[in-house]
């Protein structure tokens, strides 16, 4: 999770909202991803979406069921969907995410009836990421009100 929330401030640093994800297989890390959402205009640059992609090419294939997941925010719909599909072992995650968090805040992905479920694992360095997003979010309607001044 510590390389997580690297991956999130970088991410803060070029403005982009603070998300870092890691897949490790084992020990290894076999894939990382950011947010890039804003940097690459594309509503698919999710940290998730970068790390199983990046995984999938290191591993040579798309079943990730040796896997697991370290995320610093809940998973979206988005999100959820494609760790399923890549059949990750185990999703662990610092902070609930209340407007979009699909693994137990607004939805749980585990509940339906698709044919893989991951174990989950919320709350992990939880005040790390909630404080990273929240100041991140601060400075942004801050930077927004000068500007409006």
């Amino acid at each position: 999770m510590q390389r997580a929330l690297e991956l999130a401030q970088m991410s803060a640093d070029e403005g982009e909202v603070p998300v870092g994800c890691v897949i490790v297989r084992g020990s290894e890390i076999v894939g990382e991803g950011r947010n890039r959402r804003e940097t690459k205009r594309n509503a698919l640059c999710h940290a998730e979406i970068e790390a199983i992609n990046n995984a999938c090419s290191a591993l040579g294939g798309w079943r990730l069921w040796e896997c697991e997941m370290f995320v610093t925010l809940e998973p979206c719909p988005m999100c959820a969907g494609a760790v399923i599909n890549s059949r990750i072992k185990k999703v662990t995650f610092g902070a609930y995410d209340k407007k979009a968090g699909s693994f137990g805040s607004i939805a749980d992905f585990n509940s339906i009836a698709y044919n893989h479920h991951c174990e989950i694992k919320g709350g992990v360095l939880e005040e790390e990421c909630k404080e990273m997003l929240s100041s991140f979010f601060k400075a942004l309607r801050e930077s927004k009100n000068k500007q409006a001044d």
